[in-house]
């Protein structure tokens, strides 16, 4: 992928991840439009950017979905980087679960549903463009799951075997498909991850991925090196040793 001359829609751009990342691309000269839920967030964020776009999305809401997918269009013709950051992240007890299901639930739409709507929304403009990618964040979760938290260790899984389809399906198109996989980032995803030893400096985390996206542009996994005890741990036969290692941590 490019790193300048895009026009970039990012979700969750309002904090963490999606932040640093949205900051980093206006940086190099793209356009930038950041996503979410939280106004205040956006604004924020829009006031340290000057030049930075924002739009209100709720992804849980297939509604809103939609209709975010045709502002956009009509308001960003030249679209053409989607980046899929948003996500929740909520530990579960499933030995004495809550009456319902709502923060599976939240994780599922948000995660994994969010995703997918909108790509199933925003693809035939980016496939009118000359050329287009689709980034999808997932996590260093996808490949060894956190048991503390199973339903968003499961959405993430899902989402790298979704954006695996979809790069098979997109194949000799002009819309290239990359997943982004962090590791444990200091970000507000979880209480008390932003202090946390064992996550990753945001402003670090964001510089090692720019700089693969500047070296390595036709990367389909965007992986940075701390990333790689969870992403490679099955291929290198010692998965079990890194379950029981990440969750022993995690107590």
């Amino acid at each position: 992928m490019r790193t300048s001359g895009n026009t970039i829609l990012i979700t969750g751009g309002g904090s963490g991840i999606g932040r640093g990342l949205a900051e980093a691309f206006h940086a190099l000269g793209n356009k930038v439009i950041v996503a979410g839920r939280r106004r205040a967030a956006l604004d924020e964020v829009v006031a340290a950017n000057p030049g930075v776009s924002a739009m209100e999305l709720d992804v849980e809401r297939p509604d809103a979905v939609r209709d975010f997918a045709r502002r956009v269009a009509a308001e960003h013709p030249d679209l053409d980087v989607l980046v899929n950051n948003a996500g929740v992240m909520r530990p579960e007890n499933l030995l004495a679960p809550p009456d319902g299901l709502a923060d599976a639930e939240a994780m599922v739409a948000t995660n994994l549903l969010g995703p997918m709507r909108l790509i199933a929304a925003l693809l035939p403009a980016l496939q009118r463009r000359p050329r287009s990618a689709i980034v999808n964040v997932s996590s260093g979760l996808a490949f060894v799951p956190l048991a503390m938290t199973p339903t968003y260790s499961a959405t993430k899984a899902a989402l790298h075997s979704y954006t695996e389809s979809l790069r098979a399906q997109l194949a000799g198109t002009t819309t290239e498909v990359i997943e982004l996989v962090p590791p444990a980032v200091q970000t507000d995803l979880m209480p008390g991850q932003a202090t946390s030893a064992h996550a990753m400096p945001l402003a670090e985390y964001i510089a090692e991925v720019m700089s693969i996206f500047a070296n390595q542009p036709d990367a389909a996994e965007v992986c940075v090196e701390r990333v790689k005890f969870l992403r490679h741990a099955e291929r290198e036969g010692r998965y079990a040793q890194t379950f029981a290692t990440l969750n022993h941590r995690a107590r």
